[in-house]
């Protein structure tokens, strides 16, 4: 397949260069008070800021760049099923009572975020089905086990498992050895998901400031105070929702967040004939440095699975998506990519959310680990829900076992840098 190669702007994504509505909002211009204070204007944080201003609360949420900027508006857009681990990993860990609560804080994770598109008419090009695809022979048996586990033991029928040919006839490829399809989840286009967000905290009452950065915090005297370039918000309650830009402002959230450069190429539309998803599931696969693919509602794929782990975007980001489609889809080995873009991503040590109380009346939230779509939506209004009265889902998530990264500010970067190296030398031999 032979195609003019167009040039590409480096670091718009597909979701901005084609969104036709983007409501820019204000700089806070000076100093303000508010009963919440939100920093991040990601899912988390708009979905906290319009919870609480519809029950009354004086809330502002600020962000350092525009709405949407980090990852919740340039992610792969999987919502997925359950937490970043499979529920049989959870439940050897913690048991079987505490496993199923947090598969079924996933499920209503993704159910409030059908609910909430709904209701405030978010149109977010919401596709059915996800593919999860074994890279490896030796992890078939796993996703047959699997499959079965969540359908009998966690009451989620909706989950298959895919032979070899079955697999493939779904793909379009014949490059994984297995894997099991879930029409209960699907995807979406996050960044339409973020504006419509925004607006309908906007239109509760909730303060929405951009290009706002918080450089620092205090909390004394039951008073929380952050510091902006034009002035000082104090507040009886703050949100540190700012997941992978953490760093720099929280130290303790710091040491348990970490980020790492993900990074998607989007192609020309594929065309009619396409056979690649000619179902139109996304698809994950088994790998540490996860590869996740898609097709937009247009014909595009959207492939991700260039990771780095440094704070610097590579200049290489669609020659390499390229190389990694074509693992997959020889015959695209010179299709056109229109969009390559990155982000940072918030991960963990386990791989599960951080919920703690960093310092008095200041919660942070994160580290949803590729697995934000639906869970950190979900956390924003569990977090409202905490404020007003209580949440036993928030706590369940605030009992998980997360440990700071090791090494301290000094070596933690280089230590995860190592230690994500050696996993992704594992994937490929």
């Amino acid at each position: 397949m032979t195609t003019h190669q167009s040039p590409i702007a480096p670091g718009i994504s597909f979701y901005q260069a084609t969104l036709s509505d983007r409501p820019l909002y204000p700089e806070l211009p000076g100093n303000a008070e508010a009963d919440v204070l939100i920093v991040g204007g990601g899912f988390t944080g708009l979905q906290a800021a319009y919870h609480l201003a519809r029950a009354g609360k004086s809330v502002i949420v600020i962000d350092g760049a525009r709405f949407g900027d980090g990852a919740s508006g340039r992610n792969g857009g999987q919502l997925g099923t359950g937490q970043r681990s499979w529920p049989e990993e959870h439940e050897a860990e913690i048991g079987r009572e505490r496993a199923t609560h947090l598969f079924r804080i996933a499920e209503r994770a993704k159910a409030h975020l059908h609910a909430f598109a709904a209701e405030h008419g978010i149109e977010a090009d919401y596709r059915p089905g996800q593919i999860s695809a074994a890279h490896k022979k030796s992890y078939v048996s796993a996703y047959r086990d699997h499959a079965k586990i969540v359908r009998d033991r966690y009451d989620y029928p909706h989950i298959t498992f895919l032979d070899r040919e079955e697999l493939a006839s779904k793909l379009g490829s014949t490059h994984y050895h297995a894997g099991i399809i879930d029409t209960g989840t699907g995807h979406i286009n996050p960044l339409k998901y973020v504006v419509g967000l925004a607006r309908a905290a906007a239109d509760a009452g909730a303060r929405c400031y951009e290009n706002t950065r918080a450089s620092s915090i205090t909390s004394e005297a039951g008073k929380v105070t952050v510091t902006t370039p034009h002035g000082t918000i104090t507040a009886g309650r703050a949100l540190l929702a700012c997941n992978a830009y953490i760093d720099g402002l929280e130290q303790k959230a710091s040491a348990h967040v970490m980020p790492i450069r993900s990074f998607i190429g989007a192609t020309v539309p594929l065309g009619h004939n396409s056979t690649v998803l000619s179902g139109g599931e996304s698809v994950d696969d088994s790998r540490f440095v996860v590869r996740y693919f898609r097709k937009s509602v247009d014909g595009r794929l959207l492939f991700g699975g260039r990771e780095a782990y440094t704070s610097d975007n590579p200049t290489d980001i669609s020659q390499h998506i390229r190389r990694q489609i074509t693992e997959i889809y020889p015959e695209l080995n010179e299709i056109e990519i229109s969009h390559a873009w990155g982000g940072s991503v918030g991960i963990t040590l386990p791989r599960q959310p951080y919920v703690e109380e960093v310092m008095p009346n200041v919660t942070a939230i994160g580290g949803y680990s590729g697995h934000g779509v639906m869970l950190s939506n979900f956390c924003g209004k569990l977090y409202a829900d905490h404020v007003l009265g209580g949440s036993e889902d928030l706590e369940a998530l605030r009992a998980l076992d997360v440990p700071s990264f090791p090494g301290g500010r000094t070596f933690r970067k280089p230590l995860l840098f190592l230690a994500l190296t050696w996993f992704a030398m594992r994937d490929r031999f």
